[in-house]
């Protein structure tokens, strides 16, 4: 329906500006104060700034409609225009919000850290509603439908890497490229963490022969659900039932302890789960 329609476009909008206000203040605030050299074309705006004082979010802008033409075909028209939808609010609040607030004059490592936090933050939030900030963004996707077989890590990694190295040799800053490396270290930390971690949680294997004793010990123990499957042992050939559980790290504590006064033979592997799904976790949507 087209009111459901309207509905999701002014929640990403809420998001987007959020979002970008997160960044506006992590650049603005705090990396352009330091002068850290910086990743993707705010990195690259960032240089003609500290250079001839040129506007960070118009020279973003500008620097962007010769990738967005180029790129236009290789990375689809609905995410093209998501893209620039959100590079023009980060833009205007990068140039007309973030000035607005005071800067930081502190410790250089603070400001690293508080840049790569806050913005991590709020990339990942523009991400999590399938759009971006533009830039090296686009590069980024055009390259990966050019070549699938090469890694998006990659591709940003050497892209972010040559921004920082470049900004760093003009100003002659080598300090500068050292904290302009945590940032995007932060970067990357924080960005999967908001969009994996938050939902990430244990899973459990549990080869036992009381599989129902097991799962009822768990539901009374922490309240989780868990899963019966049918195994065989690879060597003696016995039958098995091996319990899969999937809950946080806590719990996952809880529940070790619990099978193993139950049955001491137990057979546990206990795995990271970068998401988790379904009740009691994060609904799909």
């Amino acid at each position: 329906m087209q009111w459901i329609k309207d509905k999701k476009v002014w929640v990403d909008i809420l998001w987007e500006c959020f979002g970008s206000f997160l960044i506006a203040i992590a650049l603005y605030n705090f990396a352009l104060n330091a002068k850290f050299p910086m990743t993707g074309f705010s990195g690259i705006a960032m240089i003609f700034y500290r250079l001839y004082q040129a506007p960070i979010g118009i020279t973003t802008i500008i620097l962007n409609i010769p990738v967005a033409i180029i790129c236009y075909r290789l990375i689809g028209r609905d995410f093209l225009l998501r893209s620039l939808r959100c590079m023009v609010i980060s833009s205007l609040v990068i140039d007309y919000i973030a000035p607005l607030l005071p800067l930081y004059n502190g410790n250089r490592m603070l400001a690293a850290i508080v840049t790569g936090t806050l913005g991590g933050i709020g990339y990942a939030v523009i991400y999590m509603r399938n759009s971006s900030t533009g830039g090296s963004d686009f590069l980024i996707m055009a390259a990966k439908a050019i070549r699938p077989h090469m890694k998006l890590g990659t591709i940003a990694f050497l892209s972010d890497i040559g921004i920082i190295l470049v900004g760093g040799i003009i100003f002659k800053d080598m300090d500068g490229i050292i904290y302009g490396m945590i940032i995007n270290f932060l970067f990357a930390i924080v960005v999967d963490r908001v969009m994996c971690g938050l939902n990430s949680g244990k899973v459990a294997l549990i080869v036992t022969e009381r599989g129902e004793e097991v799962c009822d010990l768990i539901d009374e123990c922490c309240g989780r659900g868990s899963t019966i499957l049918d195994g065989r042992g690879g060597y003696k050939k016995n039958e098995k039932q091996v319990v899969m559980v999937a809950c946080n790290s806590k719990q996952m504590y809880q529940v070790e302890k619990t099978v193993k006064r139950l049955d001491e033979e137990v057979f546990i592997i206990v795995m990271d789960a970068n998401e988790i799904h379904g009740e009691g976790f994060r609904v799909f949507g």
